[in-house]
């Protein structure tokens, strides 16, 4: 039975979207998404390779570059509290939007800072741009991918991550031989004009307008959608949808829904979650780069190095976008942190020892095959336990706690180096991502093949 236009205004956004059959329109929005998130990704890689020279060239203790290590984490904090609560709001693409130009501005100040203060303070902005356009990312993909495939694609999407790690250390390898690390800021400002494409392809979520009670909004989006599927996939008529009486949408939103008693559990889960293993995380990847250096290597070699080691990433997200399908989100994401734990703490005895460099890059690549694979897993976990009102605020709140440990991180690793050695840095991280396990493990629940309204109710 075919709906008249009225028809469909009263069936939920949500059912309309998740009958569509997958294809090139999905994987047209997954591919300018995931491009802005690739480039993001790139300026925030980058100091994993320039810190050791900037720490060289302003003469920094561990602790200090510990410090100007995190300085961008605490504009990821705030950035990613504030863009939760005003996508909610205002909408997920302006906000998107607003967050590439600060990024942007925020890269270019960095090539023009003279100290280390004036770094720091334009690594915080940097930071806030950033902070703001990753979990808008995650959002955006996971409102218009159907349930049967939302994962794969959230997975996917964070696989840019272990990309641009790697894209931005073999940037920081040719052009810090001819170079310096402010010419690599330089070129990190260049993507945020991708802003155009953005503007001009990426529609708002037609989720959030229904959220809004902007009915006529919303199915004008779907229609267009269902019209591009239509003609890519030379359809005449799209699978039928029952109209179904949607439940009343309570009056919270935002913040207020995330310690409401249906969802107060699910916030402190994936908040201990994002603690532990971005703590983890980015305490040790901040200082891979500056440790090799420590242990004897020149700039250059320990750049290579690092790219090296960071190819593992690649097969890891692959194998997370498998995995959070086939066996489920929950013990995909168990399994990747206990990998992790298991595996930096192997490449922390290895690279302690002065090994052969085959050694150093297989227990190296399988440490980050499982560490970019939990990316992958939490990209796609965040945004599928929490409600359309509250989606933006749910993601953006995770990031700001991890973004937390992510400040703590490379400064607790600052102050540990010196007092237990890079064994100890090691141990640190290991403990890190067991604990994220355990927490996952007990409190988590699965999401699996299920669409967000669903989760939701």
């Amino acid at each position: 039975m075919k709906l008249t236009s009225l028809e469909l205004m009263r069936v939920r956004t949500g059912d309309r979207l998740e009958r569509l059959p997958v294809c090139g329109y999905h994987r047209l929005l997954f591919a300018i998404i995931a491009l802005a998130f690739f480039f993001d990704n790139l300026d925030l890689a980058m100091m994993t390779y320039l810190l050791g020279s900037i720490r060289t060239e302003f003469g920094l203790t561990a602790a200090q570059a510990g410090m100007l290590g995190s300085a961008s984490f605490v504009g990821m904090a705030t950035g990613a509290i504030s863009s939760g609560v005003l996508a909610d709001k205002f909408g997920r693409k302006p906000v998107f939007q607003v967050s590439m130009i600060i990024w942007g501005v925020g890269s270019y100040l960095c090539s023009t800072a003279n100290g280390p203060m004036e770094l720091g303070a334009y690594r915080l902005l940097l930071g806030l741009g950033m902070g703001m356009e990753l979990p808008l990312a995650q959002t955006l993909m996971s409102e218009f991918i159907p349930a049967r495939q939302r994962g794969k694609y959230l997975a996917l999407m964070d696989g840019n991550w272990p990309i641009a790690f790697i894209c931005a250390g073999l940037m920081s390898y040719y052009v810090l031989s001819a170079y310096t690390w402010r010419t690599m800021f330089l070129l990190g400002a260049v993507p945020a004009l991708f802003l155009i494409v953005v503007r001009r392809f990426v529609p708002e979520s037609p989720r959030w307008l229904e959220s809004q009670g902007r009915h006529a909004e919303a199915a004008d989006i779907v229609d267009r959608i269902e019209q591009s599927v239509m003609r890519r996939m030379k359809l005449d008529a799209l699978p039928e949808v029952t109209p179904a009486a949607a439940a009343a949408e309570p009056a919270t939103s935002g913040l207020r829904v995330l310690w409401s008693r249906e969802y107060r559990s699910r916030t402190l889960t994936v908040w201990g979650l994002w603690f532990f293993a971005l703590l983890g995380f980015y305490g040790l990847n901040t200082w891979i780069g500056a440790l090799l250096q420590q242990s004897g290597l020149g700039v250059t070699k320990s750049v290579l190095y690092t790219v090296y080691i960071s190819i593992g990433g690649i097969p890891g997200f692959l194998w997370a976008a498998w995995a959070v399908e086939r066996w489920g989100r929950k013990p995909a994401c168990v399994a990747t942190l206990v990998g992790g734990a298991c595996m930096v703490f192997i490449y922390g005895r290895v690279a302690g020892s002065s090994p052969d460099p085959m050694a150093l890059f297989l227990s190296g690549g399988m440490m980050q095959f499982f560490m970019f694979g939990m990316w992958a897993v939490l990209y796609t976990y965040t945004p599928e336990l929490y409600p359309t009102r509250a989606r933006a605020s749910g993601c953006g709140m995770a990031s700001t706690v991890g973004r937390i440990g992510s400040l703590l991180g490379p400064a607790l690793v600052g102050l540990v180096l010196p007092v237990a050695g890079q064994a100890g840095v090691f141990c640190l991280g290991a403990l890190c991502f067991l604990a994220a396990a355990g927490i996952v493990f007990r409190f988590g629940i699965e999401t699996r093949g299920r669409a967000l309204e669903t989760i939701a109710d």
